[in-house]
Parts: C-alpha cells; sequence; structure tokens
C-alpha cells in the first residue's frame, strides 16, 4: 500500500497541483460568522485554540452594502489570494434569516482585499440565472433558477490547471451546496470556477450526489497522500460530519466510512466543518459549531495525518460568539497589523 501511495504521490509532483496557499507561522486569523448576527467577524490566536476578537467581535466590513441580496453574510471562508500571491478573497452566503424568517436564501457573495481590512465585492443571485455568469453558452443544471431556495457555504480552492475559454490558465473553484425544490429532493454539492480577478463565475456543475442532502463541505490537498480531503455534513443516511477524499480536486468523491465521523457529541447536531493544520503537528484539527444545544459549543478536535480517526475535541476559547467560519495562518506582520487596526477602530467607536 505505502508502494502505491509513493507512485501516485510522485505521479502527482508531475503536475502542478491545486492547492490554497499557506503562508506565516506567527498566528492565526479565524474568520467567521457572528453568532450574535449576520455578519462576519475577526478572532486571533498565536496558538490555534485560544482567541480574542478583534473590534470586539463586531463586523469587519459593511454587511449591508456588500451583501446586496438579504444585508446579512454567513459562513465566511477566508484565504489567500493563490494566483499572485498578494492579497486576500473571502467567500459568504448571502443571507439573513434575521430579516426573512426562513432558511432560503439565493445567492453568495465573492470579496477581495488587499489588507484584510478594507474589502469590495461582487453579489451573485442565483435567481438571475444564465445571466449572471461568464459562460452563458455551457448547460445549465436547471430549467428554471427563479426557484432557488438554498445556495449555502460557499468556499475557495486555487487550481492552477483550470483553463478557460481563452487559454488563460488557473481558475478558483467555489464550490458550495444548492437546493432548488422544483427540480431536486435535497441539497446538493455543487461547483463553478471563479477568475482571476475574482468577479465572473462559471455556471454551476454537480460536485457529486450520493441521494441524500450533504452542505458545507471543506476541502484540503494533504501531503501524506496526495490526496484531496473533504469534510463534509451529511443529512441523509447516517446524519454528521464525515471526511471522504479523491485524486482529483473535483472527484469522483465516494461516499464516506460510516464508522469514521465527529461522534463524541453524541446526538448533538454538528456542522461548519473546518479544517487547519498546527505548524508542527502531525495530524490536523477540526473546527466545528455544535449547534443543538443552548448555548452552542465551537470546537476543535484532532485528527491523524490523513483527516481520519477524529478524537480530543476541546472547546474553542476567548471568542463570544463563534459560528461558521474558517482559519488562515499569519505572518507577524498581518497579525500586529490586525491588531492595531481593531485598537484603532475600538478607540474610534468610544
Amino acid at each position: 500500500m505505502k508502494g502505491i501511495v509513493t507512485m501516485l504521490c510522485l505521479l502527482a509532483a508531475m503536475t502542478v497541483k491545486a492547492q490554497n496557499l499557506q503562508k506565516g507561522d506567527y498566528g492565526f486569523l479565524y474568520c467567521h460568522m457572528s453568532g450574535e448576527g449576520e455578519w462576519t467577524a475577526y478572532a486571533l490566536s498565536r496558538d490555534g485554540l485560544n482567541y480574542h476578537d478583534l473590534i470586539d467581535g463586531k463586523e469587519v466590513y459593511d454587511t449591508e452594502k456588500l451583501s446586496e441580496i438579504e444585508g446579512g453574510a454567513r459562513d465566511a471562508y477566508i484565504c489567500r489570494k493563490s494566483d499572485s500571491g498578494d492579497g486576500y478573497l473571502m467567500v459568504t452566503t448571502d443571507m439573513s434569516n434575521r430579516k426573512s424568517r426562513s432558511w432560503y436564501n439565493y445567492g453568495i457573495n465573492l470579496l477581495r482585499s488587499d489588507n484584510l481590512t478594507d474589502w469590495t465585492a461582487k453579489t451573485f443571485d442565483f435567481r438571475k440565472g444564465s445571466s449572471i455568469f461568464c459562460d452563458p453558452e455551457s448547460p445549465d443544471v436547471y430549467k428554471d433558477w427563479s426557484t432557488i431556495k438554498r445556495v449555502w457555504a460557499p468556499q475557495i480552492f486555487w487550481d492552477p490547471n483550470y483553463t478557460w475559454a481563452d487559454g488563460t490558465k488557473g481558475g478558483y473553484m467555489i464550490y458550495y451546496s444548492m437546493w432548488n425544490p422544483n427540480e431536486e429532493g435535497y441539497d446538493r454539492m455543487y461547483y463553478s470556477y471563479a477568475d482571476h480577478s475574482f468577479t465572473q463565475l462559471t455556471k454551476p456543475r454537480i460536485l457529486f450526489d450520493w441521494g441524500y442532502a450533504t452542505i458545507d463541505a471543506d476541502i484540503n490537498y494533504l501531503e501524506s497522500d496526495c490526496m484531496y480531503h473533504m469534510l463534509i455534513k451529511k443529512e441523509g443516511g447516517h446524519p454528521g460530519i464525515f471526511q471522504t477524499s479523491s485524486y482529483s480536486l473535483t472527484g469522483p468523491y465516494p461516499e464516506p466510512d460510516e464508522k469514521d465521523f465527529v461522534s463524541f457529541e453524541g446526538k448533538k447536531k454538528c456542522e461548519g466543518s473546518s479544517a487547519f493544520k498546527i505548524p508542527g503537528e502531525e495530524g490536523w484539527r477540526v473546527a466545528y459549531i455544535q449547534y443543538s444545544t443552548n448555548p452552542k459549543q465551537y470546537r476543535i478536535c484532532k485528527t491523524d495525518r490523513y483527516l481520519r480517526n477524529f478524537h480530543d475535541p476541546v472547546t474553542i476559547q476567548g471568542v463570544k460568539a463563534p459560528q461558521h467560519g474558517s482559519f488562515m495562518r499569519l505572518t507577524k506582520a498581518e497579525y500586529k497589523r490586525l491588531e492595531a487596526w481593531s485598537k484603532k477602530k475600538m478607540k474610534g467607536n468610544k
């Protein structure tokens, strides 16, 4: 088995692998939906487990302005701009349950920043159909886009091998769950590609369909076995947070091992998983929200180097309203700059 893995890794090394840029070993940025409202908040940590809120957990940017459909932002995912290595990207679910009083929404937001504090965005309202996508000639996954009820939890993965119609190489795979009740029976995983400017988006394609609802996917490339590993919340079959893997970013992703999942929460419901590595550790950390009790609990557990065998969960420390989010490693300069920004904002609000 070890020989087969070595051979596959050698084959993978012959092509440029899809991978989000990782940089910095000074600390971590936890970028997340606030549990106090539908906006994006920041927290910092030196060790990946103990955090402190920035600007008292308030919104990082003007949510009403940049979430043009409903004025709310959920499920924030942040990463570095991988094509240039300069700048940052974020995607959010454009949704305000507080306003609509429903668990429906209709689109996502693609955001860009040069400094982590000033953001611009483009909103994609999927109800508008082909007109919002940059490849209107491509096949449609729906006959009627206007009846979409959910576009949830988008995330980003840089793919240097994606080729655009004009021959340009490289794109950001945006993957998310979507549900159109008039044409499908449950939430399914889809993906599109965003261009280098992060303002153009291709039409959705099915990532996988296991015959039941799946949401909150989180993909990471693992050097340990040269595979793309996906954490996913299953809402059908045996529900919970599971892991599946593929040698290709776009799959196929087989159904997970039913025996290897986040089991230590018992019958409590969990979602919004996000995997990250702490420098010096062989295994991975997986964060998630346990949302079926009051108060909710945001937990971080350990896994092995293959992102399997979940164990040793702890509760995140120092964040007063943690919710579905993501983690990005920071350099010392980035960490200090964000702390200075927070102090300045807090002083200005007094």
